[in-house]
């Protein structure tokens, strides 16, 4: 074939680099000497950022006065809201599928006016973070202070001053969810309905590490690196790159052993980011770490909600109608990717989720206001949907003379009821409601609880027992976030590598914050391949060496990281036993791979995965010429077949409260979760456990109190009451393994359970051992001390 007639090949086309002779991308001129350079200056060490907060929820900056902070020896920068804006483009906080959604741009640090108690208004870089506070203390701040909007309740009120002019009102967004015929069933004369309004405190994840950054820009190469106590590197880097100027190919994020995050962590901040913002300004790394005080007036709050609601139960307990209206105050931004309207959605969308309810409608209102931002936090929006739920089905109960469980048992979804939809539209498949309830009941020994309870009572010992039905979101769909524009991915990759020693190397796209990540993944890959666990390597966390995914949220790094590493695992495991059958001349349907050796049917060792990995490497000329063995794999999963898996289950509470003194004692806790094939039993149970002490914190502890003027009075570790271990009841946990039908895997999630139940389960107990002493229903959290003897008509 002359030239004339050769297929035009890829390295003929005129886009083609094969052949010519191109600039290296991305080159650096080598210097001789220590340290780096750039145009013949040796970057200095590290700086350190701190900055300065309003201390106003809502005022108009007047003027940001710099000149004493900048002639502090060791500072080298400082920077105010106007400054940042010519260095960073804003974001705003909205995603298309939440139609109407409406939130101003916003950028690191307030310009013209600070909007929260909390809020950053100027920024100090110096040498040190010692010398960067102290600047921060000569900066002179002029703030014209203004009404603020502290109350949601009120929020919309026609007199109520506007958190931004810019709009018509506070209102942020609103849904409606209308299903079947709601009034029908209330004015139905065969009905019994109960009514309720609930109230949920805001608070906060207190995470052990606080939230920290450390950013490193090398302009000789574009190249940005940042370490980011986070969730979500991938997410990370493709905010960063659309906001700092800095191509998305050019930017690494590297977030390894997170010292816990529970959703916070999946936030942009503005002091995270004006931390990258200024590191790539000044061409030096600069780091940022928030103070204990600093995390409780800028982490991301959660679960500030109203809730009104109400239930229709037939005279045979059938639950006939559910309403509810729900109202949450965000704060004066919607957080940014995600938003601050996913709670109230969620709210809306899980309410009643457990049981079968034709007719149902539920509206949501989210309205800005001068507190701090509110987001997602663990188990999004679940504690509130199950609380409301449970506390009607509790009243609905006693209207109707019956035990709750049975009413329960009368209205659950049966087993073999799936796949079906709720009235909300959410799709559910393989769940086990009826089994779960059964398994609490004599998991609990019910009956002798009562017994127990009765006896007591007629000794002036008040305890009470309480039940709560969930779901849990878990393992979510493209349908979450993606969508809706959002750079946040619902698959998960993962890379496994057989080296020359006959150890694997996993690379995946979840993160590790102290759930248990790298053992998980250690043990999917060790079985789906057939290697000992301690022949498996685990990264995680680096967006330059790990495969493309959304990292760790929603509960989903078992069930959608999980199946990416088995499926990389089983890829690596055929390509092996291809190379093993042609190196042996046999059949690769006749070899498996065990303990780290090749075998064939009978058992017999063939040859060990070292062996053969050395001959791949090192050894090629041994191997067939028509042979190329590839002994990597990289698979990404997303789930398809639905737009969530759910995980469903019961708990159960059993506490003592004094009347005299309102103090609750906490007995006994019990959760019965389905969450799919449990990987490992031990993680799992401790992950349950710790979302459930983290659900009894929102239940009777923690708290972000405000003044009417958006003051928070708490935000500190002496005032702000988290959960401690000596409070704690013993936790029980028992299984029902229902496999998803969505993976080869069949792992669901398991971190927010816990959270999401135990708030209603203690509500009810608390409500359950007041009930002989005609105490008003307990239905505001957290159920304090004062709140108690308050529904005991004794303050």
């Amino acid at each position: 074939m002359t030239d004339a007639n050769r297929p035009l090949s890829v390295f003929d086309r005129p886009n083609s680099y094969v052949g010519k002779t191109v600039p290296r991308p991305n080159a650096k001129r080598l210097v001789q000497g220590r340290g780096r350079f750039v145009d013949d200056m040796v970057l200095p060490r590290m700086l350190h950022a701190a900055f300065v907060r309003s201390p106003y929820a809502h005022a108009t900056i007047q003027s940001v006065d710099t000149s004493a902070a900048k002639d502090v020896s060791g500072v080298v920068a400082v920077f105010d809201g106007h400054r940042m804006q010519t260095l960073c483009e804003p974001w705003v906080g909205t995603l298309k599928h939440l139609a109407g959604l409406r939130s101003p741009p916003q950028y690191p640090l307030a310009v013209d006016a600070a909007r929260w108690q909390g809020e950053p208004v100027a920024m100090v870089v110096a040498t040190s973070r010692a010398v960067a506070e102290d600047a921060c203390e000569l900066i002179d701040v002029d703030y014209d202070e203004r009404p603020a909007v502290a109350d949601a309740e009120s929020a919309l009120d026609p007199d109520m001053p506007l958190v931004h002019a810019e709009f018509d009102s506070n209102l942020a967004w609103t849904r409606t969810v209308d299903a079947g015929d709601v009034d029908g069933a209330f004015v139905d004369p065969d009905v019994t309905v109960v009514e309720e309004t609930f109230h949920f405190g805001r608070h906060t994840g207190v995470t052990l590490e606080a939230r920290a950054t450390l950013a490193d820009y090398d302009p000789a190469s574009d190249q940005l690196t940042v370490y980011y106590s986070g969730q979500a590197p991938h997410m990370m880097q493709a905010v960063f790159a659309r906001h700092v100027g800095v191509p998305e190919a050019n930017i690494r994020v590297i977030s390894q052993d997170v010292g816990g995050s529970f959703g916070i962590k999946i936030h942009t901040y503005g002091d995270d980011m004006a931390t990258v913002v200024v590191a790539k300004a000044l061409r030096r790394p600069v780091k940022y770490v928030a103070d204990r005080l600093e995390s409780f007036v800028s982490d991301i709050h959660a679960r500030d909600h109203r809730v009104r609601g109400r239930m229709a139960v037939t005279k045979d307990g059938k639950i006939a109608g559910l309403e509810i209206d729900d109202r949450t105050g965000v704060g004066p931004f919607s957080a940014y990717p995600r938003t601050s309207a996913i709670e109230a959605n969620q709210v809306l969308n899980l309410t009643g989720g457990p049981y079968r309810i034709e007719n149902y409608r539920a509206r949501g209102e989210v309205v800005f206001q001068n507190k701090c931002m509110m987001s997602q936090y663990r188990a999004v929006g679940h504690p509130i949907a199950c609380a409301v739920a449970e506390g009607l089905i509790e009243k609905a109960a006693d209207a109707v003379g019956l035990d709750s469980v049975e009413l329960r048992r009368r209205n659950v979804i049966p087993d073999d009821g799936y796949p079906c939809s709720s009235a909300s539209g959410l799709k559910f498949a393989d769940l086990s409601h009826e089994a779960a309830l059964d398994r609490l009941v004599d998991l609990i020994d019910l009956d002798r609880l009562r017994h127990e309870q009765s006896e007591l009572r007629a000794k002036g010992v008040y305890r009470g027992i309480g039940i709560a039905q969930f779901i849990e979101l878990t393992n979510p769909s493209p349908m979450f976030y993606g969508i809706g524009g959002a750079p946040i991915a619902a698959q998960d990759g993962a890379t496994v590598r057989l080296d020359p020693s006959g150890t694997i190397h996993v690379a995946t796209s979840v993160t590790e914050q102290g759930q248990g990540t790298d053992t998980v993944m250690a043990q999917v890959a060790a079985t789906a391949f057939g290697v000992s666990l301690d022949q498996v390597r685990v990264t995680t966390g680096d967006t330059g060496a790990v495969p493309y995914g959304g990292g760790t949220w929603g509960s989903r790094g078992a069930g959608i990281g999980g199946e990416a590493v088995y499926q990389a695992g089983r890829a690596l495991r055929d390509n092996v036993l291809a190379t093993a059958a042609a190196i042996l001349q046999s059949s690769a349907g006749d070899l498996d791979i065990a303990d780290g050796t090749v075998v064939d049917a009978s058992g017999a060792e063939r040859i060990a995965l070292s062996e053969l990995a050395k001959m791949v490497y090192y050894r090629g000329t041994e191997l067939p010429n028509d042979l190329q063995p590839e002994l990597v794999a990289t698979r990404h999963f997303r789930v398809t077949d639905y737009p969530f898996v759910f995980t469903n289950g019961c708990q159960a509470s059993y506490l003592e409260v004094d009347p005299d003194t309102g103090l609750v004692r906490l007995l006994d806790h019990w959760v019965v979760e389905d969450c799919g094939r449990v990987i490992n039993p031990q993680l799992v149970d401790e992950q349950i456990r710790g979302g459930v002490v983290q659900g009894i914190g929102g239940a009777l502890f923690e708290e972000c109190l405000y003044s009417d003027d958006g003051q928070m009075l708490n935000a500190n570790m002496a005032d702000y009451l988290v959960p401690m271990a000596a409070e704690m009841p013993d936790i029980t946990v028992a299984h029902i393994e229902t496999p998803t039908s969505t993976s080869a895997l069949g792992a669901k999630g398991a971190g927010e359970a816990g959270t999401a139940g135990a708030p209603a389960a203690v509500m009810n107990a608390i409500n359950d051992a007041l009930k002989p002493l005609g105490a008003k229903p307990l239905t505001t959290h957290p159920m304090t001390p004062q709140r108690i003897l308050r529904a005991l008509g004794k303050v």
